[in-house]
């Protein structure tokens, strides 16, 4: 009778353990789950934050306001002012941009992070110019550590820059007596004769030859190298271009690469005709005349021939892609400078004066010593790149620059007008002054190891050509300064040194007068013993 009364009771009690169980699991649940939440708020707060940037769209994230802001590159450094920083985080899609403007975050970056920022985006406008990335312009790997020795160890050795010396000499004694021509006409386009003086040289150190077949017998440029100059530099304005304008026109592509394809093509494939003859005769007598022929005659331990077509190609394109734009825009700039400020004029020719003399052409040789023109170079460098930005290093881990969270995948550039023209770095940073070069050193060199500014960059992405780079700057800039007198135009009080609304070349072709200073004798070439 009383049974079932226990079996109740019995039940009830387990009901009731069972219940406490319950609540006691679901309290340590819900306690853990608060540690957890407030774990990792706490982590959260330690994890360090994304540089400063702009509002972003859902998805798009900067694309629509990059797309409505022309140019790219002033609209970030207005950003960069608006915000007050010196790192801006900018989002492409999924893609972070982080733009950087202190010479300290730029050290962090390329010294601290060097390993982890070797790396490239993939652009569309670099592969077609690479093709396909065969030579030193892909992101790190195999490819791009054959190139890059070939480049070093072969191209930019010191034996082959002595080899080279007398086609520089060549080129430097034609610019000298190109000008000399010009100055009874007037008006001297200084772009143009830089320009084409850097055009000139890097031909005739990868080909052998100044001019292509239109060219052939003039002392000025023929319409095949109007052409290859005209082709060089829209090509390089492309490849400088804000990642979001890599949506490259195929026509203008299709265009570049055809010229390119038309005046290198035949010299490389007769060159590489003729390598072949001699390896099949065994015959190994021929010596390396040029860039091309290195490239060409290069042999791995099979004794077959290193790089294929396609590489010859890429790497030729490369080194002149690479000659041309900053020699050319330095000089342009500080002439532009220094005929507005006669003082600086005055103390870079009577220092020419000094070293060289009046009575023979400056020589590389002569590099060394001329100090105070390397501190205008550097000053021309620091304050006028041709280039807004460094072409952009990819994050192959997460890192932290400044403090700041740069994600796995960032693409990062710095700003050469942000570092060159940084008011903490450079005191009244937009006056041209090449004395604050000359502090508290005796040896000036146009590298700037510090990044306070960028003429070859730093790093394992840096410009391998800073000897050969330095001499043809120099030369051009030297026999300048030395040949001739250079003044305002008729009617014009001063330079207006005014940048142009899309880059940041002058807005207008410099144009001035030049006048002789030397001994006639040495203008005097045989113009048949060039070309």
């Amino acid at each position: 009778m009383f049974f079932p009364s226990s079996v109740n009771m019995r039940e009830q009690i387990n009901i009731i353990i069972i219940s406490i169980a319950m609540t006691i699991l679901l309290l340590v649940v819900f306690f853990c789950r608060m540690l957890g939440n407030m774990e990792g708020k706490n982590m959260r707060k330690k994890q360090p934050k994304l540089p400063p940037g702009s509002a972003t769209m859902p998805v798009l994230g900067n694309i629509q306001q990059i797309l409505m802001n022309k140019p790219v590159f002033r609209w970030i450094h207005r950003l960069l002012d608006e915000m007050d920083t010196e790192i801006l985080c900018l989002r492409l899609g999924s893609v972070h941009v982080i733009a950087i403007a202190s010479p300290e975050m730029a050290r962090e970056a390329l010294r601290k992070n060097d390993a982890v920022l070797t790396s490239r985006p993939v652009s569309f406008a670099w592969r077609a110019f690479s093709f396909g990335y065969k030579n030193t312009t892909g992101s790190t790997g195999d490819q791009w550590k054959k190139m890059r020795r070939v480049l070093v160890s072969e191209i930019l050795s010191s034996a082959m820059e002595r080899r080279m010396l007398g086609q520089r000499v060549e080129e430097a004694d034609h610019l000298v007596n190109y000008v000399y021509s010009n100055c009874n006409n007037g008006t001297v386009d200084v772009r143009h004769v830089t320009r084409h003086f850097c055009g000139n040289i890097i031909r005739k150190l990868v080909f052998g030859r100044r001019h292509f077949d239109s060219g052939a017998g003039n002392i000025g440029p023929g319409r095949d190298e109007e052409a290859h100059i005209d082709a060089l530099f829209t090509a390089l304005d492309y490849l400088g271009a804000f990642p979001i304008s890599d949506y490259f026109p195929s026509l203008v592509l299709n265009g570049l690469m055809n010229t390119f394809r038309r005046l290198h093509d035949p010299i490389i494939m007769l060159r590489m005709e003729e390598w072949r003859v001699l390896r099949r005769n065994g015959d190994e007598r021929r010596e390396v005349a040029d860039f091309l022929d290195v490239l060409i005659s290069l042999e791995d331990a099979q004794g077959k021939p290193l790089l294929s077509l396609d590489e010859v190609k890429a790497e030729t394109l490369e080194i002149i892609l690479n000659t041309v734009d900053n020699p050319s825009n330095a000089v342009e700039w500080a002439l532009a400078e220094m005929v507005n400020n006669p003082k600086v004029m005055k103390k870079a020719v009577d220092e020419l004066d000094m070293v060289v003399g009046k009575e023979r052409l400056v020589e590389e040789s002569d590099i060394h010593s001329l100090t105070y023109l390397k501190a205008c170079i550097r000053e021309a460098f620091r304050i006028h790149p041709y280039h807004a930005f460094n072409p952009s290093h990819v994050a192959i881990a997460d890192i932290t620059i400044a403090g700041f969270m740069i994600p796995k995948g960032s693409h990062i550039i710095l700003s050469r007008i942000g570092l060159g023209r940084n008011p903490r770095a450079w005191d009244n940073p937009l006056e041209f002054r090449p004395e604050r070069h000359l502090k508290n050193t005796d040896n000036v060199v146009l590298a700037e190891p510090e990044l306070r500014f960028i003429s070859f960059s730093a790093g394992r992405r840096g410009c391998p050509a800073v000897s050969l780079g330095t001499s043809i700057t120099m030369m051009l800039f030297a026999r300048l300064l030395q040949g001739f007198s250079w003044s305002i135009s008729p009617g014009a009080n001063r330079i207006e040194l005014q940048e142009s609304v899309t880059s940041l070349q002058l807005s207008k072709p410099l144009l001035m007068q030049a006048k002789p200073r030397l001994l006639l004798h040495l203008y005097e070439m045989d113009i048949a013993k060039q070309g």
